[in-house]
């Protein structure tokens, strides 16, 4: 990898084509830019939309969320009385206009803002695309590289919808009106008017030509069995023209005006300097070389939740409202991952006053000891379906506690904390609750996935896991023993949280040894009061935790079966192979995903707690960073720039799911400044 234009110490993520890239080939790899908000754009390399959120605007609206409003534009350009296209499409007639990969020369990341160069004919054209943070505002620019001067015809093609919702059947048709150097796409009543302006040294007038598209195909949506086709309408292009050494530039907005009222060329280069700064106050360990371009791949999940309660409470406290967005392109903030993230995103980055942030946001949407395991996207209440994300939220404090000695944090929370205990203890929603028999922590209610294996379709929970798991039980004695050391500090008494850690620990590891297989039972008093044997990645928690549970003796023969069954070179196996239910690949349609979702599937973020407890037993940090490799690879593929929610369980390992997850990142970004050596 050659340096970034951002910083030499920043590896630079980047293709170059002389004679233009395979277009099927590219059609699997993607960009991502996002504004903070949870708005974002995206696309493939090529240009060609395979996915129901791929646009060039998807913003995040007041009650409605993230909304598809600009889909895409079509470029074409005219050099010396030629016509090339810059963009590309797949019909769903089975034809495909591949121009943009026909004449695409170079893709790569500077920094976060993706950076297009095309050859047309004898002229060089460059181009790139922002989200200017904090906005829902895009910026486009058109940079002449060489050659002679080009004509540009720029078509928006707007449309309205969720981006996670059912494509309609009838296509839109925006009503347009013209604004001085404005053009005003009025989509729907309850949608903001989409602003759209030029900016150049030449006039770039827009032409009310309509067009109306041919159906366009999501090759992505129909291999997962979702509407897949779409017809879009246009209400007309920008006739343009760049000449050599020259920048044409397209603002698009739903904020104010004033959005729009700023030269592109100073948008670009404040988003080169935030992006420097975000690297600047990273701890030493993550400012160069991989660590620090996870830096910049963390930044998209940290956002400011666009729900109204938020605000208000946040401003009577003086506090900023920050959450974390679990996964590019569907997931909403997620309870669960943004605990775990939360280490590698905020504290491994420098982003301490946005860690502090997260917290209190959570610990503001506590409901009967349980913090929500997601928000649904355009809504201000929160879900409380899970048995973990609320013992993660200890997790989560104890690492915030460690890097900040923020004791005025620990006082306003720790009444919370304290709530959540004895919630637990006392038996809370979906049969959250302690056995008074074993001290140990069950849990299961029919038609509900409390754990984090929470796969569920048609009514059909995949993997119930009722009963009591080894992470929940894990996660539930470490949550005691940090509360133990929380009140001695505050002066509070410590007794009961270590009466209950030690009945727990001891139950534990009375009940969840399997002497046989010399590792630990998934679930104990599961259905039919049985054990169960499959062996799965949630055993790592019982040693990699601040407190693990597992006696010490037991460490190496569990983390042995698990590196023999369940360890890739991008994460662990869900399930290890030779159980009946495991499965190679992650595919196919809804049903036969969720099959998979947790029975075999890689998950990338599990490396960063098996290189934890392995650091317990062995601390050669060498043979740790070695367990990277694969994640580093991968960041030249698929989302580039960022790690993959899932992979297949086999060789070779194709990544799947999100193109972009939190904790994905967030886990690889911790672990790789762990094991800096200098």
């Amino acid at each position: 990898m050659t340096p970034d234009h951002l910083s030499p110490a920043l590896p630079r993520l980047g293709f170059e084509w002389p004679e233009g890239p395979d277009f099927i080939e590219e059609l699997h790899n993607e960009w991502l830019i996002t504004n903070g908000r949870g708005g974002y754009a995206s696309g493939t390399l090529v240009g060609c939309n395979t996915r129901r959120y791929h646009g060039l605007f998807i913003p995040t609206l007041e009650k409605r969320g993230r909304t598809v409003l600009l889909a895409r534009l079509v470029e074409h350009a005219d050099v010396g009385g030629k016509t090339y296209r810059l963009d590309s499409e797949e019909r769903a007639d089975g034809t495909t206009h591949e121009d943009g990969a026909l004449h695409l020369r170079s893709f790569h990341l500077d920094g976060l803002v993706p950076v297009w160069e095309y050859q047309l004919g004898p002229a060089r054209l460059r181009r790139k695309l922002l989200m200017t943070h904090g906005e829902n505002t895009v910026f486009i620019a058109w940079e002449h590289v060489s050659g002679p001067e080009v004509s540009l015809r720029l078509r928006p093609f707007p449309v309205d919808r969720p981006h996670d919702r059912p494509i309609p059947s009838r296509h839109l048709e925006a009503t347009v009106v013209l604004r001085g150097s404005q053009v005003e796409l009025r989509i729907a009543n309850d949608v903001p008017p989409v602003r759209l302006r030029m900016y150049g040294s030449h006039a770039s007038p827009f032409v009310g030509l309509e067009q109306t598209s041919a159906v366009q195909l999501y090759r992505v949506e129909k291999a997962r069995g979702y509407e897949h086709t779409e017809v879009q309408h246009s209400p007309g292009y920008f006739d343009c023209r760049v000449a050599p050494g020259e920048t044409l530039a397209l603002g698009i907005t739903t904020d104010a005006v004033s959005c729009l009222e700023r030269d592109p060329t100073e948008v670009f280069a404040l988003e080169l300097e935030r992006e420097r700064r975000l690297i600047a106050r990273a701890p030493p360990a993550a400012r160069t070389g991989v660590p620090a371009r996870l830096v910049l791949a963390a930044d998209p999940f940290i956002i400011a939740p666009m729900r109204s309660a938020d605000d208000a409470w946040a401003r009577s406290m003086g506090q900023d409202a920050r959450s974390v967005i679990a996964g590019y392109h569907w997931f909403t903030d997620w309870g669960r991952d943004t605990m775990i993230s939360l280490d590698g995103l905020t504290l491994c980055t420098g982003r301490f006053h946005e860690a502090a942030a997260i917290l209190r946001t959570f610990q503001h949407y506590v409901r009967d000891g349980l913090i929500p395991n997601y928000f649904p996207d355009g809504e201000s209440e929160g879900v409380y379906h899970t048995a973990d994300a609320t013992l993660w939220f200890f997790h989560a404090v104890d690492r915030y506690l460690a890097s900040t000695k923020d004791e005025v944090l620990l006082r306003d929370i720790f009444p919370t904390l304290r709530s959540i205990i004895e919630h637990h203890q006392q038996g809370t929603r979906f049969n959250i609750g302690v056995d008074p028999a074993d001290g140990l922590l069950r849990q299961g209610a029919d038609g509900y996935q409390l754990t984090w294996m929470d796969a569920k379709v048609d009514g059909w929970v995949v993997t119930p896991r009722r009963g009591k798991a080894v992470e929940i039980n894990a996660l539930w004695f470490n949550a005691l023993r940090l509360m133990a050391t929380w009140a001695e500090r505050l002066g509070h008494d410590a007794r009961p949280y270590l009466a209950a850690a030690e009945k727990a620990h001891g139950s534990f590891n009375r009940r969840f040894w399997n002497e046989k297989l010399q590792c630990l039972f998934d679930v104990v008093d599961g259905e039919h009061a049985k054990e169960d044997t499959a062996i799965r990645p949630n055993q790592v928690f019982a040693i990699s935790l601040t407190h693990p549970v597992l006696h010490r003796e037991r460490w190496e023969p569990v983390l042995e079966v698990v590196r023999r069954d369940l360890v890739t070179p991008v994460g662990l196996r869900s399930l290890a192979p030779g159980h009946p239910d495991y499965k190679e690949n992650y595919d196919g349609d809804l049903r036969a995903r969720d099959a998979a979702y947790h029975q075999g599937t890689v998950w990338g973020w599990l490396i960063g707690h098996y290189v934890d407890a392995t650091l317990k037993v062995n601390p050669d940090v060498q043979a740790a960073r070695a367990l990277l490799r694969g994640l580093e690879e991968h960041l030249l593929h698929t989302g580039i720039g960022q790690i993959s929610e899932i992979f297949d369980a086999t060789a070779p390992f194709r990544p799947r799911g999100c193109i972009a997850q939190a904790w994905s990142v967030a886990e690889a970004l911790r672990v790789f400044t762990k094991t800096h050596v200098t």
